[in-house]
């Protein structure tokens, strides 16, 4: 156990996280992401909301310069699951591209790391690119 990182942020999804170069992708998924777009490497936090993991990650995780957060576009605009995770991501809707289902699953299939969370909201997805760590 570690002091000062937060509980949800489990050995192995440190070491991916930290593996991670300046724009790598994570991809943190709803539990009805398709397993196919898994990125390079593929983790299971099943009693996890995706807001709550998009906020630890971001505890110890960086965002990239510019546009660094992808969301899959709805039929009637942001879902109120959409805005948590933009929430607990630190950036506003004008912080975020909205990609058609296709484009979002090949830059999930792209990224570095992917998370399926337990949650059960659909449009529970989101991409996040990791920025400079500076000390």
């Amino acid at each position: 156990m570690l002091s000062g990182v937060h509980p949800l942020l489990t050995g192995e999804l440190l070491l991916r996280l930290d593996q991670m170069g300046h724009s790598d992708a994570v991809v943190v998924s709803d539990a009805h992401f398709p397993a196919r777009a898994a990125g390079q490497h593929a983790l299971v936090l099943p009693g996890v909301g995706a807001p709550e993991l998009v906020a630890a990650i971001r505890s110890v995780l960086p965002l990239d310069s510019g546009i660094a957060v992808d969301l899959m576009r709805t039929p009637d605009g942001l879902t109120a699951l959409q805005h948590e995770m933009l929430i607990a991501a630190g950036v506003g809707p004008e912080g975020a591209a909205e990609l058609e289902r296709a484009e979002f699953y090949a830059r999930a299939d792209a990224a570095f790391l992917a998370v399926r969370t337990g949650e059960t909201r659909p449009f529970g997805n989101i991409i996040l690119r990791k920025g400079l760590v500076t000390y």
